[in-house]
């Protein structure tokens, strides 16, 4: 049995469309490429069912069918995927570290693609309606919902940037928020409430999310008067925010107060040789296509420090 081999030119952590991106370009360039994919590959994806706005694909495709056609085309090009989760890094000295539980590889560039978690209510129901009515991206759902009432939980930027985009599909668009005022910045949350198709419900939290086979309606509480409301609705979508998976480069690179990864230069994190790419930075757009991008411009940006360390 040959032993692992621990030593490479790029080590990408994270394995979504901007991972997977990266890979089939470091590895298309001639380099050494190994591409560690965390413990979800693929990512948000693999959680989202039809994705109608990836070009390329004008019927459409299944998230998880996707990443799958990604992951086989990072591997034709001579890809290297261990599926594994990346525990720590060493970013201080040359070469740069990276360790999963059983093992330490070596690289003279790495390319951060660990992404991003949307924040979650965290009830039962949830997670039963996971792509079944219940989604954390309008931009990626909202068209699903046409001519039918939503609901959206948050009370920031987000919430009121979702609510206002879906107001183009759906007939009402409710929006839950445990406060008595919006957090949102004055100019968001006027365009959203002065929207005719929004319908707001302050000082309420989200008890219960039901349905039967998809999601049909939320049970609300009053955090005043403790009244229950029941909202019935076509989907539901939760915009309380995203955690970047930035965990493992806390002390490493610069993070911002979110924990998004700071960019100095393009796709530079400031540390030499250390690239980053996709929502792990990106809290702005959050879309397959864009993360995407985002990696073929780390891995070129990869590729050009690499020629110049020769």
């Amino acid at each position: 049995m040959s032993e692992q081999k621990t030593k490479y030119d790029i080590i990408i952590i994270g394995a979504g469309p901007a991972g997977y991106t990266a890979g089939i370009y470091s590895s298309r360039a001639r380099h050494n490429t190994l591409l560690i994919s965390g413990i979800l590959p693929g990512g948000q994806l693999m959680n989202t069912t039809d994705v109608e706005n990836y070009p390329g694909f004008d019927e459409g495709i299944m998230g998880p069918d996707l990443m799958i056609i990604m992951r086989k085309q990072a591997e034709k090009m001579g890809t290297k995927i261990i599926d594994d989760e990346v525990v720590s890094v060493d970013f201080k000295s040359k070469p740069l570290k990276v360790s999963t539980a059983s093992s330490t590889f070596e690289a003279n560039s790495v390319i951060v693609c660990t992404g991003a978690n949307p924040r979650k209510i965290g009830l039962d129901g949830e997670q039963a309606f996971a792509g079944k009515g219940v989604s954390y991206c309008a931009t990626c759902d909202g068209a699903f919902f046409k001519n039918q009432e939503l609901i959206v939980v948050g009370g920031g930027d987000s919430a009121m940037e979702e609510a206002t985009f879906l107001t183009k599909f759906a007939s009402t668009v409710h929006i839950v928020h445990r406060r008595d005022e919006f957090r949102a910045s004055k100019i968001m949350q006027e365009r959203a409430l002065s929207n005719e198709k929004i319908k707001v419900h302050f000082n309420c939290t989200v008890e219960d999310i039901q349905g039967d086979q998809k999601f049909q309606k939320v049970i609300l509480k009053n955090v005043k008067n403790g009244e229950k409301i029941t909202l019935e609705a076509g989907g539901l979508f939760v915009a309380i925010g995203h955690e970047p998976n930035s965990k493992i480069l806390e002390g490493q690179v610069e993070l911002d107060e979110n924990g998004y990864v700071v960019l100095k230069n393009n796709t530079e994190t400031g540390v030499p040789g250390v690239f980053c790419a996709g929502d792990v930075h990106d809290h702005r757009y959050r879309q397959a296509v864009t993360a995407a991008g985002f990696g073929c411009m780390a891995a070129i940006d990869a590729d050009k420090y690499l020629a110049e360390q020769k």
